[in-house]
């Protein structure tokens, strides 16, 4: 039997299925707002947008769970997010030959999780994008284009609305991008749903490279 491995505290799955459900949610009602004649998932615009403004706040506030839980409590939000030295120099280009070909000859992952020491180089990179730009960027947007008429001297100032709902649009083809990105890799642990238990369970069974191997 693996060793397992307590990787996912309880405050962290609690942000990551309100996140989740959340960026889902504006993926989908954000696509009927943008292409209303082609994305029926309502099939009502205006209760898209009610959908749409709830799960951006629910966003915001699974965000700043996040951020309390990482850097005042936990205290490693820098630490497990932020790429070393050794991970630009030599992680990434590791993690991306495993992900890309040793993983599909039975090669073991380079990089073994700890509770300090969670996400591998790429994770690493990513999750830094899609948490500290993305999302923030997402927020801003989101806010400024729910309270145009209030805030319309800041909505000018960072160029105007049509900037605006670009931006938002934009970042909308990322979180997409990566959702597919993110399943996809998480199935690449030792069995399928390896890297799915820990966000229900939070224990995670340490990969004994012999499995890789038969």
């Amino acid at each position: 039997m693996n060793e397992k491995i307590y990787l996912t505290p309880t405050p962290v799955r609690i942000w990551h299925w309100l996140n989740a459900f959340g960026i889902i949610t504006l993926v989908l009602t954000g696509a009927e707002i943008r292409f209303p004649e082609y994305a029926q998932v309502l099939g009502n615009y205006k209760a898209a947008v009610r959908l749409h403004d709830t799960a951006g706040i629910v966003v915001t506030l699974s965000f700043g769970l996040w951020f309390i839980y990482y850097a005042f409590v936990a205290r490693n939000l820098l630490r497990l997010y932020i790429p070393s030295r050794e991970d630009i120099q030599r992680g990434m280009i590791r993690q991306a030959v495993f992900y890309g070909y040793q993983y599909f000859r039975g090669g073991p992952n380079p990089h073994h999780q700890t509770p300090e020491n969670k996400f591998n180089a790429l994770q690493k990179t990513a999750y830094a994008a899609i948490m500290f730009v993305c999302i923030p960027l997402v927020i801003v947007t989101g806010v400024l284009m729910m309270n145009v008429s209030s805030l319309r001297e800041m909505v000018m100032a960072v160029g105007g609305l049509r900037l605006l709902i670009g931006a938002h649009w934009l970042v909308a083809c990322v979180f997409c991008a990566f959702l597919f990105t993110h399943i996809y890799l998480a199935t690449l642990g030792h069995t399928p749903f390896a890297h799915f238990k820990p966000m229900w369970t939070g224990w995670e069974e340490a990969e004994d490279p012999s499995d890789r191997n038969t």
